[in-house]
């Protein structure tokens, strides 16, 4: 079964004043929608935006395996780890906020930043907070979250190649950038889809080249 989720019906959020907006793919905050809290382990998909110098300011997490894919700009990452590094386009970077950790994100730069959030329930709880960067990954190296159960794909399309999509328990997929066809459905920048009992699907890059990541979900 696949549901579409549509990058315009994305609750609004964020902090216009301090140049900050943010679309939520999940409840998230002030905005709950008993119906759409989680998605397997994924209890988030935020799309956020930051003006240059906008930024959010050090504050705590626990217990949630973050991972963060940057579409256009440089995210500035500071944590009380000491971990502190410049996530660029193409980079996958993975906090594992463990026991407990606080970070800082923000926009240093003097372009516009766009940047895509997900955060996934761990299996188990507890543990010492880690951060990993993995730069300018490639399409045939996913990158595993065995502590969430959770392989994240990455797939760069020319304009009319086909890919597979794994057969899983549960698959999401969310378009960075172009068209994509997937299960009958047509997909754009910023709409994703949520799948159960994946098999045999294949996604097309349509009108153009195309991102897109999938996460596939063991339960």
């Amino acid at each position: 079964m696949i549901s579409v989720h549509r990058s315009e019906d994305r609750y609004r959020g964020g902090d216009e004043a301090a140049g900050i907006d943010t679309r939520h793919a999940l409840s998230f905050g002030p905005f709950y929608d008993p119906d759409n809290l989680r998605f397997g382990p994924i209890l988030a998909c935020n799309e956020e935006h930051l003006a240059p110098g906008a930024g959010f300011e050090e504050h705590p997490h626990s217990h949630t395996e973050i991972v963060t894919w940057v579409v256009e700009g440089e995210l500035t990452h500071r944590d009380s780890a000491g971990h502190s590094t410049v996530v660029r386009a193409g980079d996958v970077a993975h906090l594992s906020a463990a026991s407990g950790v606080r970070h800082v994100e923000r926009n240093d730069g003097t372009d516009p930043l766009t940047f895509l959030q997900m955060w996934l329930a761990p299996l188990e709880p507890g543990g010492e907070p880690a951060y990993t960067v993995v730069p300018g990954i490639a399409d045939s190296t996913p990158y595993a979250l065995p502590g969430a159960g959770a392989m994240l794909h990455v797939r760069r399309l020319t304009e009319d190649e086909r890919t597979a999509v794994p057969d899983a328990v549960r698959l999401y997929v969310h378009v960075v950038r172009g068209r994509v066809g997937l299960g009958g459905e047509e997909l754009g920048p910023g709409d994703a889809a949520r799948i159960t009992d994946a098999r045999g699907l294949a996604a097309v890059a349509m009108a153009g080249p195309a991102e897109l990541l999938v996460w596939e979900l063991a339960g």
